[in-house]
């Protein structure tokens, strides 16, 4: 598991290092595999703008929380009117079977553009991406 978290953080921080000389940065996940599953949870916006689904429960109970990410099906624009409410989401979670995440950074800053692409694939136990396939909300409050 801390493997995972590892291999994570070293695709981001290439993003971020790259960020940190920038006018403009812009990073992507998304999730291409893994396994489909609905559950439910809250929506929360983290202070680097990602969105993440806390209290998650599925069929067979708890669990956790996950990172949501972006899918073919879906690019989560809309996914900020959501923050606070309890939806329901389809999707691929790349932390089940064999999943498969894409990573994608493009920064724009005083030293010109840098773009940089890594993926992650295979048993990504640890990595608790959703990709949103699809969702509808719930509840307009979480408790």
């Amino acid at each position: 598991m801390k493997l995972g978290y590892t291999v994570l953080a070293l695709v981001l921080g290439c993003g971020l290092a790259a960020a940190q000389d920038a006018g403009k940065s812009k990073m992507k996940v998304k999730v291409d595999d893994g396994k489909t599953v609905t559950v439910t949870g809250c929506v929360e916006r983290s202070p680097e703008g990602q969105f993440t689904l806390t209290n998650v429960a599925g069929k067979n109970g708890s669990l956790g929380s996950y990172v949501l990410a972006a899918t073919d099906d879906n690019d989560l624009d809309d996914m900020k009117k959501h923050v606070g409410h309890r939806i329901e989401v389809t999707g691929k979670a790349a932390d089940r079977g064999k999943g498969k995440i894409k990573v994608e950074s493009k920064t724009e800053g005083t030293t010109g553009k840098t773009e940089s692409k890594s993926e992650l694939k295979g048993d990504l136990k640890g990595l608790p991406y959703l990709g949103v396939k699809s969702y509808r909300m719930i509840a307009s409050v979480c408790p």
